[in-house]
């Protein structure tokens, strides 16, 4: 077990006494030893991604749920630097998850200065843990223990140019994929978070649907971080209009 409460509290961006409200309700995994809690990294990934999947009652990522805004975090505009540096990538073949993510790999890995083999034998190691769809047609592939040696996070996003079997617990394929490389932990799972959310709302997918290009994506992207303010446990007290991604 290798995160104590105020590690989960700080790389969810969240109060201890919102992770201490999940923990009584029997919402979030954890474990108690010699009288102190302790919770499992991996473990805690995979609740993120299972509660975006509909796996359980409890989901942060429901619109009338406020810690939904606290799972997003603080890093306005944290997604939108990211999918800046790693780009976007449309019509990638492929049959299977390891044929797509293999040819993802080399096209991005060499703009990251990275190996594709190595990436694409780490992707897929994290697969066989756990299948990274989310739902409606979502996979935010990503590796299990490897970070950036930079300063800064990437999520590139590739559309397919047909949907592929995933492994969803939904059943449905895959149609858009955001590959994540983050620099830290915090950083992974907050992106991860925004990711759940941002595909939790129909009027995004429709948009992710039409598979559109850099800018278009980044503007919108754009568009939908600056709705969130600094502070989020704020968000939810005023009404705001957020114009293409919701």
């Amino acid at each position: 077990m290798d995160l104590k409460l105020k590690d989960v509290a700080e790389l969810l961006n969240v109060s201890e006494t919102t992770v201490r409200r999940w923990m009584s309700e029997s919402k979030i995994p954890y474990y108690r030893m010699n009288n102190q809690f302790r919770f499992s990294r991996s473990e805690i990934e995979n609740w993120v991604l299972s509660c975006k999947q509909g796996k359980g009652k409890f989901s942060p990522f429901s619109a009338s749920n406020e810690d939904a805004s606290e799972c997003l975090g603080t890093h306005q505009f944290g997604l939108f630097r990211a999918i800046h540096r790693g780009g976007v990538w449309a019509n990638v073949s492929g049959d299977t998850k390891e044929e797509v993510i293999r040819t993802s790999m080399k096209l991005i890995a060499k703009d990251l200065r990275l190996d594709a083999e190595v990436l694409t034998d780490l992707l897929l190691d994290r697969e066989r843990l756990m299948p990274t769809a989310l739902s409606n047609g979502i996979a935010v592939p990503h590796t299990r223990d490897f970070l950036l040696q930079e300063a800064f996070d990437v999520v590139a996003v590739v559309f397919l140019q047909k949907p592929i079997e995933y492994g969803a617990l939904d059943g449905q394929k895959v149609h858009t994929l955001f590959f994540l490389f983050a620099c830290d932990d915090k950083r992974h799972l907050h992106l991860l978070a925004k990711l759940a959310h941002l595909c939790s709302k129909p009027d995004n997918l429709s948009f992710l649907k039409k598979h559109p290009a850099k800018e278009p994506l980044l503007e919108a992207i754009k568009n939908w971080e600056a709705n969130f303010p600094a502070h989020p446990k704020k968000i939810g007290s005023t009404s705001q209009s957020v114009p293409v991604l919701m």
